[in-house]
């Protein structure tokens, strides 16, 4: 899109719908109309550029949980054309500096939950807490801001290191812009909407799915500094607030199951219950639907911000459960072999990507920018996965999880999808593990639900009846818990261990 501007949909429902609510923030329980939402980004734009010469191409990046300041820091860097740069708060002191040292920002903001940790920082860059920033922007002036080109690069999401490694995913405007769009589709998305999100603003979930998008479309976001399941059942619930959208990875879905204040009534006011960020397996999806509420996975990645969803309809979402959907309107899909070829329909290959919401590039990072394009400038996203006849897309692992057992290729995904069907399991994890004899096997981590049983014989039982025996671990390990990132992604580096 050379030469395009940005929109300004804040400026546009400023305009349009000048009273309706765009914002509420939990904590306080300030709220925000996009009138009101429209002037406050403008007094921020002008504290960060007056103060810490946050112009175009300069980073900014915020150490804190989700609330009002860092979400009109967001919206303030998109208008003036600088990078938004959200960090990882989990994260250790030594991992926060490699990401300073990687993005330079002019300045880092911090709440006051992170206060200590910043002034570790703040030998490396100049810091702020967002406090201050936020007292300074009452009394500025609104900022005049020209328009934003559309490639500009507004946003480094730091990817979350499932292989032991983050990496900048540079977004630009054009690319946010398109995901909301693509998520709009899939999530059925209006001006009416209300969505609760609590996933952080450093995950693409909190950042563009439950931010941009609504932002898109007038829609009214309530946000909370974090997920608390009972919390987080109290607000889906509370007529008040009307919450029709809510997003989440499949273990905190879970948990909301687990809560002891658990009914399915509490959700029914739910447009649906929408999860990402990892593999959802049907037992899952079909119990939250016999419970009457609809559950709808997904596939989207930081590099290219939603991809496919399931439909609402909910017979497509029992027929075809464990799907992660249907590809996005402007996404363009293709299933490869290890040469590049298309494959058929039904056989397994990587997925690859094209599209306006596929990032330009890493921060910083030009071989790996090279290594993760193929030529046409798809993006290749390292899923294994499969789309039947109808065009359903099912992702059946990562390349590099995949490993070959006795000449045949085993897929985690598959084997984890047998296992949590037992009654007894909670969570599993698959990985392939050196073996002199058949090259490689699968050593199975198993998490057990609280006070259920069950040994390496009897799953070994459950899963012949539904698996090809080379698929079987041959491996077993019962642990308290699995390794996972911040957001829920299971962290299989971890697991790998040697033969």
């Amino acid at each position: 899109m050379p030469d395009a501007r940005a929109p300004d949909y804040v400026r546009f429902h400023a305009r349009g719908r000048p009273g309706h609510t765009a914002y509420v923030d939990l904590t306080t329980g300030r709220r925000w109309t996009y009138a009101e939402l429209d002037a406050a980004i403008d007094r921020y734009a002008t504290v960060l550029r007056e103060r810490w010469g946050a112009a175009s191409g300069e980073r900014v990046a915020v150490l804190a949980k989700n609330g009002a300041g860092q979400f009109l820091t967001l919206l303030a860097c998109t208008r003036l054309g600088a990078v938004f740069v959200p960090l990882n708060w989990r994260l250790a002191e030594a991992e926060l500096r490699q990401l300073i040292g990687d993005c330079e920002p002019r300045v880092l903001l911090f709440d006051a939950a992170h206060a200590a940790l910043a002034a570790g920082l703040s030998r490396d860059v100049a810091a702020a807490a967002v406090d201050d920033l936020a007292a300074a922007a009452e009394h500025a002036p609104r900022a005049s801001c020209p328009p934003v080109d559309a490639d500009a690069v507004t946003t480094i999401l730091y990817t979350s290191g499932t292989s032991g490694r983050s990496k900048g995913v540079q977004i630009t405007e054009a690319n946010a812009w398109a995901s909301g769009l693509n998520f709009i589709a899939v999530a059925q998305v209006l001006p009416t909407s209300v969505i609760l999100t609590d996933s952080p603003m450093f995950h693409t979930i909190g950042l563009v799915a439950s931010i941009r998008t609504f932002v898109m479309q007038g829609a009214t976001i309530l946000m909370s500094p974090g997920f608390d399941p009972d919390a987080t059942l109290a607000r889906i619930a509370d007529p008040a607030l009307g919450v029709t959208h809510y997003f989440c990875v499949p273990q905190m879905a879970e948990r909301l199951r687990a809560a002891p204040g658990f009914a399915p009534d509490k959700l029914a006011g739910l447009t649906a219950l929408f999860t990402g960020g990892a593999p959802n397996p049907a037992a899952n999806i079909r119990r939250w639907l016999a419970d009457g509420i609809r559950m709808v996975d997904g596939f989207g990645m930081t590099e290219v911000g939603t991809v496919a969803g399931m439909p609402l309809d909910r017979a497509q979402l029992d027929r075809k459960a464990g799907a992660a959907g249907i590809a996005a309107p402007n996404v363009e899909v293709r299933v490869v072999d290890r040469d590049g070829r298309d494959v058929p329909d039904g056989s397994v290959g990587e997925l690859w990507l094209r599209g306006p919401n596929v990032m330009p590039g890493y921060w910083r990072r030009p071989v790996d920018t090279a290594e993760a394009f193929a030529p046409g400038r798809w993006f290749r996203s390292g899923d294994l996965a499969v789309r039947d006849e109808e065009g359903f897309i099912s992702i059946v692992g990562r390349r590099k999880e995949m490993y070959i057992s006795g000449g045949e290729n085993v897929y985690p995904v598959e084997v984890e999808s047998c296992l949590i069907e037992h009654p007894a399991v909670a969570e599993v994890a698959v990985v392939g593990v050196a073996d002199a004899q058949w090259g490689e096997v699968g050593h199975a981590h198993v998490v057990l639900k609280s006070g259920a049983a069950a040994d390496e014989a009897a799953l070994r039982a459950f899963a012949e009846s539904r698996i090809a025996r080379y698929k079987i671990p041959r491996r077993w390990s019962f642990v308290a818990s699995l390794p996972r990132t911040s957001t829920g992604k299971l962290q299989k580096h971890l697991l790998k261990a040697p033969g």
